[in-house]
């Protein structure tokens, strides 16, 4: 995040009257259009702004790309190694055909007017040339006018059966990763993303997350503490927490994720979901070939082919909305409610559901060998 400054003011050369760029600008957030979508990536990464701009050799804005336009364009199967230039020719906003954008010398009330109109957090502010000088973030200007803090839950209380006997003695989500208890790791990008109260479901071996977390004050959080006394499935967990007052970030815990939690938020915003789901591409490959048919007739032969698809990351924000589709608790045995049974309650029900792309790291720590992978790139420094 850039430095605070006033972001409807910029500095005027005395020569010819014309604003000087912000450096910071030009170092974090813009990029050629010769430059790669896989670059605008990283620059997002890097940056943490949600916004890269496009500029030429001048400084002109020739158009954005925010961190929403990297996510549709994975869900949509477009190749990251295409260059922004590609990029923007692709994208082709035909309702904003243009970036918007505001003159260097708007007012804060006027930006403001014009993010709330658009529903954007970064609005680029120009010179009379068209070249960039400023970028305006909505964090800066109205911290009254950002969503609320999320609320998360994190589902700890899986038996782990896979994993023994690493969990014999221990629950999955409090095995060490790199020397600390993934829980705990977790729970860190929680506080970094602005959470600040976080409900911890537990089943298994409750009494070693109690005891190693208590009420949270060491790690910068508010922990409370839900224990199933029997399954009752990853949704069917959340009726034993208050309904809540806005959005819910639920993530199972034997996840180990850099995504950008911020910018989950924003996406699941923007489009107006009841639920969005983290989604992970996952490539496999058919070890023979394939053929496809038309009755008997053999239509195409593909050799050993690759196919991409999108699965379930175990990361989720719900509406309060979606949280009152999830059948109430009762002592009679009912079957356990899961978010598969969530989320094909809200699409039947004609709600929109949200597919967020996560391309930062992530590994389901589910099985021996994800166990010893997620140590390897802890210590090679590339799980965060």
């Amino acid at each position: 995040m850039y430095p605070r400054t006033n972001r409807s003011r910029v500095t005027l050369a005395d020569d010819d009257q014309t604003p000087t760029v912000n450096p910071a600008i030009l170092s974090k957030a813009c990029l050629p259009p010769s430059a790669t979508a896989t670059d605008a990536v990283a620059r997002l990464d890097s940056a943490a702004i949600g916004i890269v701009l496009v500029i030429d050799d001048q400084h002109r804005l020739l158009g954005t790309i925010t961190d929403g336009d990297i996510r549709r364009a994975l869900l949509g199967g477009q190749n990251l190694d295409a260059t922004l230039a590609d990029f923007l020719a692709a994208k082709n906003n035909p309702v904003y055909p243009r970036p918007v954008s505001l003159p260097a010398h708007a007012s804060p009330d006027q930006i403001l007017r014009v993010m709330a109109e658009r529903k954007l957090r970064h609005v680029p502010l120009l010179d009379h040339n068209g070249r960039v000088a400023d970028l305006a973030l909505l964090d800066d200007l109205a911290a009254d006018n950002t969503t609320k803090p999320l609320q998360a839950v994190v589902m700890a209380g899986g038996l782990g059966t896979r994993l023994r006997p690493l969990t014999e003695d221990t629950p999955k989500p409090m095995l060490p990763v790199g020397g600390r208890p993934l829980l705990e790791r977790t729970i860190d990008r929680l506080k970094s993303a602005g959470v600040r109260d976080v409900v911890v479901s537990t089943r298994y071996k409750a009494h070693k997350v109690r005891e190693h977390f208590e009420d949270g004050s060491r790690f910068g959080v508010n922990v409370a503490y839900t224990e199933e006394e029997k399954p009752l499935g990853t949704a069917g967990s959340l009726r034993l927490i208050e309904r809540p007052e806005s959005t819910l970030l639920v993530i199972n815990g034997d996840v180990l994720t850099a995504v950008d939690f911020r910018a989950m938020h924003d996406f699941h915003i923007e489009h107006d979901a009841a639920l969005t789901v983290g989604v992970r591409q996952y490539k496999f490959n058919v070890p023979y070939g394939v053929v496809e048919t038309d009755g008997v007739r053999v239509t195409h032969l593909r050799e050993k082919p690759t196919y991409t698809s999108f699965v379930n990351a175990g990361v989720y924000l719900l509406e309060p909305a979606a949280f009152d589709r999830i059948p109430p608790l009762s002592d009679d045995g009912a079957e356990p409610f899961n978010m598969t049974d969530l989320i094909e309650s809200l699409v039947e029900a004609g709600r929109t559901v949200a597919s967020f792309p996560i391309h930062e790291y992530w590994m389901d720590i589910g099985q021996p060998q994800d166990y010893e992978r997620v140590q390897q790139d802890i210590a090679a420094g590339l799980a965060g």
